[in-house]
């Protein structure tokens, strides 16, 4: 049986903004895990202390949106925890 002739695969095209692209960095910056660690440690401290209170505190003012406050400490470590590498 005759064998079958052999085709010359054509290179994919890559463009130039690709090619010479910046490469992605491979660590995080020093300051990211500190200041995540801080942020759930805010939260979880300010919840604590909104509890223990009665809601009269952190911040006497604002009743339950103290929660709020809280738990958007730690959303922001979520956050900063998304971006850690």
């Amino acid at each position: 049986m005759p064998k079958s002739p052999l085709r010359k695969k054509e290179k994919p095209y890559i463009p130039e903004s690709v090619a010479h692209a910046a490469p992605v960095p491979t660590e995080s910056p020093k300051w990211l895990a500190p200041v995540m660690v801080g942020a759930f440690i805010a939260g979880l401290i300010w919840i604590v202390i909104f509890y223990v209170s009665a809601t009269a505190y952190p911040i006497p003012n604002i009743g339950a949106w103290n929660m709020v406050v809280g738990f958007g400490f730690i959303a922001l470590g979520f956050s900063l925890a998304t971006q850690w590498r």
